[in-house]
């Protein structure tokens, strides 16, 4: 009995599927049925009295099991009339009880719960109805029990297999959703180490390739005119080109550094800010600096971002302000770096191209916050950012 009900669950244990597993369990049925009639039969006539009807009602309890996974409510309550119409008038007494079994389970399985208990209260009600209302006892105690037994067993074999069923699929779901949102979550971390990558190479390569372009301007405005301050931008251009390549160099070492602690050139920081300004000088930049609170270290991560703050700034200043006097401010705060950078130029639209935008990225990825704006009518241009040295929060550029 408990092997043909493990037979059908609502997806069978076996590479079958569909109306094959359907036909293969249908025919189980059918063989532990067949073989229970023809046993009862064997000390009978083949065709005596009601056996057409038995065999009729046989015949429509399998085909009802055929079609358990379609119809289950149904073809339980069908086995349940096929079973109370053969036992009292069948002239063989069978196993088609294995059928009804079948459907409780089946009914229990595909989530019909209810009426599969009620369908055993009443077939349970039924049997007790026939056993006390004649004088006759047709099943004695412990065959009642059995019967009771195999039931309830099986509307609860049936619930079981449904929360199991129930429990694989949310398994299932969320194996899949922990499975895209690692691939979310690896596609962020490659978007944003390009972004990472491209913010570096734009501030290193964008910088100091600006300021070749003035010095490499001025110098041939004036070869003519003043042969030596030509040179003195040529010499310019020659240190610039080679801290260029410098930083270059110290940036592709942290990018392909990856356990190892491979030697690379130093990452820069505010410390180095004094070689900023001398470049930006050299394109006739008057630059003041202006260092306010005690300075001391700070995290590398805020170090290397204020140092590329200020470099966009001043790269900002001599490609686009044409501005005469720059002023830089560092504020060494308890909790944080302020920095200032105004200029006397145009002022401009401080949306327009990448470098406003990779100064915001940077303040934001360290929790803190960036503005850039005009000056108004008094002209010129101001970047303003806050970059916290302690735990990171919320900020953006506004």
């Amino acid at each position: 009995m408990l092997r043909c009900m493990a037979l059908t669950p609502g997806a069978p244990p076996w590479p079958l599927r569909g109306r094959a597993a359907d036909a293969v369990v249908a025919g189980g049925v059918a063989v532990v049925v067949v073989a229970g009639a023809l046993f009862a039969l064997r000390d009978q006539r083949p065709f005596a009295s009601a056996d057409l009807l038995s065999w009729a009602l046989i015949v429509v309890a399998l085909v009802a099991v055929y079609f358990r996974r379609r119809w289950p409510v149904a073809m339980a309550a069908l086995t349940l009339l096929a079973c109370g119409l053969y036992y009292p008038l069948g002239e063989p007494d069978g196993t088609l009880l294995v059928t009804f079994i079948v459907g409780l389970y089946t009914a229990a399985a595909e989530g019909h719960l209810k009426a599969a208990v009620t369908l055993s209260v009443l077939a349970l009600l039924a049997t007790g109805f026939g056993e006390t209302a004649g004088d006759t006892r047709h099943v004695d105690n412990a065959a009642l029990s059995l019967v009771t037994g195999w039931i309830i067993a099986a509307v609860a074999l049936g619930a079981v297999a449904r929360n199991r069923q129930a429990y694989l699929r949310e398994v299932e779901q969320r194996a899949l959703d922990a499975e895209r949102g690692r691939e979310e979550e690896a596609r962020r971390r490659a978007t944003e180490e390009r972004l990472r990558i491209a913010r570096e190479l734009h501030d290193v390569i964008g910088h100091n390739i600006s300021l070749i372009n003035v010095q490499a301007g001025a110098a041939l405005h004036r070869i003519e005119r003043d042969p030596e301050q030509a040179e003195r931008a040529l010499a310019a251009i020659k240190e610039t080109s080679r801290e260029a390549l410098r930083e270059l160099r110290a940036t592709l070492g942290v990018l392909r550094q990856v356990d190892e602690a491979a030697p690379t050139e130093p990452v820069p920081g505010l410390a180095g800010m004094a070689d900023l300004v001398a470049g930006a000088e050299t394109t006739g930049l008057d630059v003041r600096t202006e260092i306010e609170g005690e300075r001391r270290p700070v995290p590398p991560e805020v170090d290397l971002a204020a140092y590329r703050i200020v470099q966009e700034a001043l790269t900002n200043v001599t490609r686009h302000a044409r501005a005469t006097m720059a002023v830089v401010r560092v504020r060494y705060g308890r909790d944080d770096v302020r920095l200032e950078i105004d200029d006397d130029g145009r002022g401009g639209d401080p949306g327009a191209g990448n470098g406003i935008l990779g100064m915001g990225e940077r303040a934001r990825a360290l929790g803190g916050e960036l503005t850039a704006e005009g000056g108004g009518s008094a002209g010129g241009f101001r970047v303003r950012a806050r970059l916290p040295l302690g735990s990171r929060g919320l900020g953006g550029v506004r």
